[in-house]
């Protein structure tokens, strides 16, 4: 089956606009690979959070968002209460709704499912030892162009994130990178660590001359360009911007291991070409060791 193709069959994945239907044999896989993420969460004490499916703009503003990513941003607006009553007459309708029709956007569907994180620790005092989180989000990125399950515009993101001291946030850096590392290793699963530019540092400040000497983001990448996930040291950005201290009051540091669950999906079969199921077995038996 076509990877662009609308349809789904009992057990692949199908993809249309961005946007990707996973049949019983995909959503195994997805939950085979989620399980062997939750278990190293759960390995080092991180706590599972679920948060809301939108973000306040306001709180976006916070984090200089909008001046980071204002390519990638999805809002969502109400119908107006002028417009809404034409729409309920059945009349035929253009595909898309004109932006007059539209209230004020005051809420953005996320990008990644980290900076909640950060927002839900908002004016804490970290005296008593790091704050590791794991959560799972659908995210949105408006992309250029998409490409079946390699990119979408609406994906997976499982994330575990370390909010601490300098020194705990890189050792949990440092230990995801080799348990990643081991696991790819264990399934076969060839990739290159690469070093990856973080939009969060603006190319003309100072912040991104440190990143180019201190790589502050690394991608697992398969075939060459399929990032399926990454290692992203963000130092005391978000610990500034939402006053999270440590315990010598200084702003914390934060950084997150982020897998995109599709595009290890779409990596796995481009790799071994096996169903789904299939697919499930070799996760579950390579994770369970």
């Amino acid at each position: 089956m076509s990877p662009t193709s609308p349809g789904t069959d009992a057990g692949a994945a199908s993809t249309r606009g961005g946007l990707a239907t996973l049949g019983p044999g995909a959503l195994r896989l997805r939950a085979a690979l989620d399980g062997v993420f939750t278990g190293w969460a759960a390995e080092v004490g991180a706590t599972a959070v679920q948060y809301p499916p939108l973000m306040r703009v306001e709180d976006l503003h916070r984090l200089d968002y909008f001046q980071n990513f204002p390519h990638l941003a999805i809002l969502g607006a109400a119908l107006t209460e002028e417009a809404a009553p034409a729409y309920a007459t059945g009349e035929p309708r253009p595909d898309t709704v004109p932006a007059s029709h539209l209230t004020e956007a005051g809420y953005a569907l996320p990008s990644a499912a980290c900076y909640n994180v950060y927002l839900d620790a908002a004016g804490r005092d970290l005296s008593d030892g790091p704050h590791k989180v794991t959560t799972v989000a659908t995210c949105f990125r408006r992309e250029s162009h998409y490409d079946g399950l390699r990119r979408l515009l609406g994906f997976t993101m499982r994330e575990i994130v370390c909010v601490g001291t300098r020194d705990d946030v890189l050792e949990h850096l440092r230990l995801f990178r080799k348990k990643v590392s081991e696991h790819l290793a264990a399934l076969d699963l060839p990739v290159e660590i690469q070093a990856a530019s973080d939009p969060f540092f603006d190319a003309s400040a100072g912040r991104a001359l440190m990143a180019q000497l201190f790589p502050v983001k690394e991608e697992f990448v398969f075939d060459g360009s399929l990032a399926i996930g990454s290692l992203n040291f963000h130092r005391n950005f978000f610990g500034e911007r939402c006053d999270i201290s440590t315990g010598g009051g200084e702003p914390a540091f934060t950084g997150c291991v982020a897998f995109g669950l599709e595009r290890w999906i779409s990596a796995l079969t481009a790799r071994f070409g096996l169903s789904e199921d299939e697919l499930a077995d070799r996760v579950e038996a390579v994770g369970g060791r």
